[in-house]
């Protein structure tokens, strides 16, 4: 345990030096600042906000994820010949990552509103749950970049490979929605529907956001039909277990591909 928090700690001190992050931080300080100061405040700019996280966290986890892992390959080698197993060495990679990740989202995020503060103080649970998505969202994403960096021993196809996992799940998801939709709509196919929302973390994580705000137009199909069948608290569950199991899986997979891989 010992060895594998010192791991943890030379870890996050090299991706704290890190520019990506820095810029990450500065992003997200600069955006949250910008629409509380012009998009109206409250709810509008908590919403704003939500269709940002939405969009950039899983890019950039997925991307940073990707490349930190080829990049940092010669010294995860010399690791590797040291009296350190692959168990605990992959959770400091992993750990040392998404953690300073997750807090430069909620540092970026949290100090503009501390900075101008909540018009209603019903506000604070919208925006704790945006910054546990989203931080949620960064564990669930450098998990599959992992995935996917250990999986291939090429750094292109692998960043291309992460990229396509992005546009799948938070672009191209929507339009097979509509697509299935409009083809099965005289069915019932609420059924099928829910478990396409199991199957995309980001669309869990704006079920969960808008369920916050109860703005059942802005859900999509199946965040209504989601809303529907788990309406409350027990739907907010199934979804919160649903999103963190998008980060235990992947994680696993990717510990599994750690320790198998002939490095």
């Amino acid at each position: 345990m010992r060895s594998t928090l010192r791991l943890l700690g030379y870890q996050l001190s090299d991706v704290a030096r890190s520019r990506w992050l820095a810029g990450y931080t500065l992003f997200f300080l600069v955006v949250t600042d910008a629409l509380l100061r012009f998009g109206g405040g409250g709810t509008r700019a908590l919403l704003g906000l939500m269709n940002v996280v939405l969009l950039v966290v899983p890019l950039v986890s997925a991307v940073f994820g990707t490349t930190y892992l080829y990049d940092t390959r010669e010294y995860t080698e010399l690791l590797l010949a040291q009296p350190v197993s692959r168990r605990r060495l992959f959770a400091a990679f992993y750990g040392g990552l998404a953690l300073p990740l997750s807090l430069a989202l909620v540092v970026g995020v949290g100090a503009p509103f501390l900075l101008h503060g909540l018009a209603e103080p019903s506000h604070l649970a919208a925006l704790a749950t945006l910054l546990a998505c989203g931080a949620a969202l960064t564990w669930a994403f450098v998990a599959i970049a992992f995935l996917i960096a250990l999986r291939s021993q090429d750094k292109v196809k692998g960043l291309g490979a992460a990229v396509i996992v992005w546009l799948v799940m938070s672009l191209v998801y929507d339009g097979m929605i509509l697509i299935v939709t409009a083809t099965f709509g005289d069915y019932a196919i609420e059924r099928p529907l829910l478990g396409l929302l199991m199957a995309n973390p980001i669309d869990l994580a704006r079920v969960l956001l808008l369920l916050q705000f109860d703005v059942s137009a802005l859900m999509g199909y199946t965040g209504a039909v989601f809303s529907r069948f788990f309406g409350g608290a027990p739907g907010a569950a199934l979804a919160a277990t649903a999103l963190l199991l998008w980060i235990a899986i992947p994680a696993a997979l990717g510990l599994r591909a750690f320790r198998t891989r002939d490095f």
